[in-house]
């Protein structure tokens, strides 16, 4: 399980440094190396990133259940 998650950490990583070249410079790298917004390649990256950011919520959650969360602010 911990090789999925970082996995999926690092896709999430590269979506929101995609997402910073689109908002500071209006490029999508994704969409540049892969041959534009609607390639097939692209498409999967922006999937998988986005199924990557979900599953990123897990960890997330459950942190905040066993009391990570909370453990963490209070050093």
């Amino acid at each position: 399980m911990k090789t999925i998650n970082i996995v999926t950490l690092v896709l999430v990583i590269i979506g929101g440094i995609n997402w910073g070249l689109v908002g500071l410079a209006q490029f999508d790298l994704v969409a540049a190396i892969f041959g534009g917004q609607d390639a097939p390649l692209a498409r999967a990256v922006y999937v998988l990133v986005g199924l990557s950011a979900l599953w990123q919520l897990v960890p997330l959650f459950g942190a905040g259940s066993a009391g990570e969360a909370r453990a963490q602010r209070d050093r």
